[in-house]
């Protein structure tokens, strides 16, 4: 009866370790494509900053050009 008892217990232990890997696993995914996610927005961010200060650099010039 011990040996039926220690399978069933056993056989439970490995299904909840390969269950809780199986969660870190896809705990780690979803942290990486939100990493990714957060990677991208910043990098738009930086572009239309860019682009930004670009315009305005551009305004800049055409007021200076103007007043001359």
């Amino acid at each position: 009866m011990s040996l039926r008892i220690k399978a069933v217990v056993d056989k439970f232990v490995q299904e909840l370790k390969e269950a809780l890997d199986a969660d870190i696993q896809d705990r780690i995914m979803k942290e990486r494509e939100m990493q990714s996610y957060i990677e991208e927005r910043e990098r738009e961010v930086a572009e239309r900053e860019a682009a930004w200060k670009a315009e305005l650099s551009r305004r800049e010039r055409l007021r200076v050009k103007k007043q001359d």
